[in-house]
């Protein structure tokens, strides 16, 4: 809960960018982040400075090619996101942070029952069959259409990436 009490902890105006990790919240994470591999160069890449780089992207919510220069590289940011998605590593900073959450709520680390709503099960029952081939790119009865039915600029590369063609075009 947000008071006066806990407010200067969670300040972050001493930081560079407010996605930058705290010195408390690195040494909670870094554990969590496997070594650099056994032979070959050594990392010559600061993890934290990547995490903090991973951090901003999805904070601001920026392309990649926007980060700032005096964050590491673009390619060494996505490189790094993409191995530790791969790896599962993003997955078990995530646990670890929500279980510490609900220890901190003093709660049990893994809830013991869920609640579904009619409109959870509602949405769930929508999702479903495998559309068939005349549904592409939106269009319910391609036959009626001129043979370019893709009129639309934006739809044309696609339709033509996703080889949506007429029957006998």
């Amino acid at each position: 809960m947000w008071t006066c009490k806990n407010r200067a902890q969670y300040n972050r105006d001493k930081l560079r960018y407010p996605s930058d990790l705290t010195d408390d919240e690195w040494a909670y994470i870094e554990p969590q982040i496997p070594p650099a591999k056994r032979g070959g160069r050594k990392r010559e890449v600061d993890v934290r400075e990547v995490v903090n780089g991973i951090m901003y992207v999805l904070s601001t919510g920026c392309q990649w090619r926007y980060v700032p220069k005096d964050l590491p590289p673009k390619s060494t940011l996505h490189r790094y996101f993409d191995l530790w998605s791969y790896n599962r590593t993003l997955e078990r900073i995530h646990h670890a942070l929500y279980v510490r959450c609900r220890e901190q709520e003093e709660r049990d680390t893994s809830p013991t029952a869920a609640i579904i709503d009619s409109q959870s099960v509602k949405s769930a029952e929508k999702g479903g069959a495998h559309r068939p081939a005349r549904l592409r790119c939106g269009k319910e009865d391609q036959r009626q259409e001129a043979p370019h039915s893709c009129r639309h600029a934006g739809l044309a590369a696609a339709c033509r990436r996703a080889s949506c063609r007429h029957p006998g075009s």
